[in-house]
């Protein structure tokens, strides 16, 4: 967008509706789609055009608590009685004297659309501009009506429209271009509730401005998805999928191979390098990066995860954790907050790592837990390890040498530190240090005795 247009302009989200139709709890822009809130996606769409002010208008508490980093200006709709009163409460709050007005509750509105509708609303010189869509079943969506000259007339709802009304084609977006200037809040403010809801329509401006003879102008957008609204969880979960879509295009542009972007759930932010594979049930999440040349899942939960160029993740769950080249990770294999490991580690079946360092060559195949440890290179071990982090009251650390091979079922009972080179036997209870390239034993010794029957 021009510079200097967007220094001139105003955003105003309404975001006050209660979203009855969610059957929530939860106010409906904060329900999240591909992992973020519905109003955070308009607002980094509004942020693109960098517009002078941003004004949210909002009911629920809940909003501004969630956005209250948002560097926004909130504004209160303390009754639900409609978007053109919604607007009204922004009177005397916003300065710029161009404003934009849209819903809270599109997640796929782009800021290049409405860049572009911006752009033609100045071409057309309008005091109003409607931004629409045609759809061949507007169902719900409010009805442009034009006169004999193509010239919007006004907006019919779809609960107020005749039959012949309900025929049209092209719909309502929500989203508006106006000027900031008298015409506007002394319309808002002479607005009636004379419809089915009873409530104050912002739709009711284009009958008021094109009846004082106002320049109106409906400008329908090439991209209908970017403006579909979410109204009910059947519509969440559609807006979820296209955003999904966009997401994995976006990616398999870059060079990626996801076998089945239908079952790939991926949020927005993700970072995925050229000739990875992803397979399906895969779950990329918070910010996650995935290096070149990787193989991701199937049904791999990663959530703020850093996994280097040429690692293996399958069946596995990571959560803050960072997976350094050449890895191979699960299948069942659990990477909680803290867990570093490679390069070239082997974390397999039923492996637990977390708050760990886990160095060059290590290999954990098997059943094992290790927490608050550091881990050296090369070292082997055995299914059935458990380190001992908790003593009921604080958590200990374990060391452990480079190429130290630890026997199956031991425990090691921190704060210890396993020597380089040490060899830990099977079924041992470690309580003490084990020097280097020693035999480090805690178990008792196999007794035999004969059977009396």
């Amino acid at each position: 967008m021009i510079g200097a247009m967007a220094r001139k302009l105003g955003a105003i989200i309404l975001a006050a509706g209660k979203g009855t139709r969610m059957r929530s709890k939860r106010p409906k822009v904060l329900h999240p789609v591909c992992g973020r809130p519905i109003l955070d996606y308009v607002l980094a769409a509004v942020r693109g055009l960098d517009p002078a002010q941003v004004i949210v208008v909002v009911s629920d508490p809940a909003v501004r608590e969630a956005f209250s980093a948002a560097g926004v200006t909130f504004v209160d709709q303390a009754e639900p009685r409609g978007t053109g009163h919604a607007l009204l409460q922004a009177r005397g709050r916003v300065t710029p004297p161009s404003l934009l007005v849209l819903p809270g509750d599109v997640p796929l509105i782009t800021s290049s659309v409405l860049s572009e509708f911006l752009e033609q609303h100045e071409k057309e010189r309008a005091d109003l501009t409607v931004l629409s869509v045609v759809l061949p079943a507007p169902g719900s969506y409010g009805r442009i009506v034009r006169d004999q000259d193509g010239h919007p007339t006004r907006i019919v709802e779809a609960r107020d429209a005749t039959a012949d009304e309900l025929g049209i084609t092209e719909v309502n977006t929500g989203i508006y271009a106006l000027r900031n200037d008298p015409f506007l809040w002394e319309s808002l403010a002479g607005l009636g509730t004379g419809n089915a809801q009873r409530e104050y329509y912002l739709t009711d401006l284009v009958s008021r401005y094109a009846t004082a003879g106002k320049r109106v102008a409906a400008v329908p957008t090439p991209e209908p998805a970017a403006v579909m609204g979410v109204n009910s969880r059947a519509e969440l979960a559609r807006a979820e999928g296209m955003m999904r879509e966009r997401i994995a295009a976006e990616l398999m542009e870059g060079g990626v191979r996801i076998v089945d972007p239908a079952h790939t759930y991926l949020e927005p932010g993700v970072k995925v390098g050229m000739d990875t594979v992803i397979h399906p049930g895969t779950h990329l999440r918070g910010g996650t990066s995935i290096g070149e040349d990787c193989e991701i899942g199937p049904d791999a939960w990663i959530d703020g995860s850093r996994v280097e160029a040429g690692s293996r993740v399958r069946y596995s769950v990571l959560e803050g954790a960072r997976v350094r080249e050449g890895c191979d990770i699960g299948p069942y294999a659990h990477l909680r907050p803290g867990a570093d490991v490679g390069p070239n580690v082997r974390i397999g079946n039923f492996v637990e790592v977390k708050a760990a360092r886990v160095r060059r060559g290590t290999k954990a195949g098997h059943l094992t837990y290790i927490g608050d440890a550091e881990i050296g290179e090369e070292v082997n071990i055995g299914a059935g390890t458990i380190t001992c982090n908790y003593d009921g009251k604080k958590k200990h650390r374990t060391v452990i040498g480079d190429r130290a091979f630890i026997g199956s079922n031991t425990a090691l009972v921190a704060p210890v530190e396993i020597g380089e080179d040490a060899i830990i036997g099977a079924g041992s209870t470690i309580t003490a240090d084990v020097p280097p390239r020693t035999l480090g034993l805690g178990r008792a010794r196999q007794v035999i005795k004969e059977r009396k029957d």
